[in-house]
């Protein structure tokens, strides 16, 4: 039978509180999960533009060299990179002895960094298919100006590129918010940490983790919501003229 009792017990548990103390008086649960959301997103995406930029230059060892990074963290899985960053560095003793050893020994951050070179490498090949697509008129129009390559793709191409990536990019959102749900296997007590914790001292598995999945579902909710907002603001202009 639920255990209704069980849920509302445990329930701040998942927005922050920790031995008995108030809502976010830690980083626990919630909080952790959007930490991990914002910061792999917003270091993603700074990584992806000038990684789009490179993916579709002429020059082919560069695209190349882009390429061949994306093929490689999208054609693995992403609890297979965490697992190796987090867990396979430490047997190197000149990792062990360099200046990186301190912030890849804790999980925080190599949770941060597998999630953020995973969705960069994802966002990459969105960004570089939009600019690949940018219409012809616009790079014309901006040929007969006068505008070098450099500021063609700084001031028409890039910026509409990002505009039309919305759509895909609002997917990738998603997708990594359901992916920062691996975090607890590395001791990060995000969502799902919270989850397996109340698990392993209550030994009832439904309650905690339905509680987890509703939780996961509302931030999913208001992530479309947003996305769609967002959608509607930026990509007005290709949507049908009001007469």
């Amino acid at each position: 039978m639920i255990d209704p009792k069980l849920i509302i017990e445990r329930l701040p548990e998942f927005f922050g509180a920790h031995d008995g103390g108030p809502m976010l008086s830690s980083s626990d649960g919630l909080i952790m999960t959007l930490q991990l959301l914002g910061l792999s997103l917003l270091l993603g995406l700074m990584l992806a533009i000038p990684l789009a930029v490179a993916r579709t230059a002429k020059n082919r060892a560069l695209s190349g060299a882009v390429w061949l990074f994306g093929y490689v963290f999208r054609g693995t899985p992403l609890l297979v990179q965490l697992f190796i960053i987090y867990y396979g560095l430490a047997q190197f003793d000149w990792i062990r002895d360099s200046w990186a050893w301190q912030y890849l020994q804790n999980a925080y951050v190599c949770a941060i960094l597998a999630f953020t070179l995973n969705t960069a490498a994802y966002t990459t090949e969105i960004i570089a298919g939009q600019i690949r697509n940018t219409h012809w008129g616009e790079i014309e129009a901006a040929r007969s100006v006068g505008m070098s390559q450099w500021l063609m793709l700084r001031r028409i191409a890039l910026p509409s590129a990002l505009r039309r990536a919305l759509p895909a990019y609002s997917n990738e959102v998603i997708m990594m918010l359901q992916s920062t749900a691996i975090a607890g296997l590395v001791t990060l007590a995000d969502l799902t940490g919270v989850a397996r914790r109340i698990y392993s001292e209550s030994y009832m598995p439904f309650e905690p983790f339905f509680t987890a999945a509703v939780i996961y579902l509302a931030l999913t909710f208001a992530l479309v919501w947003l996305m769609k907002r967002a959608e509607r603001r930026y990509l007005a202009f290709l949507g049908p003229r009001k007469q």
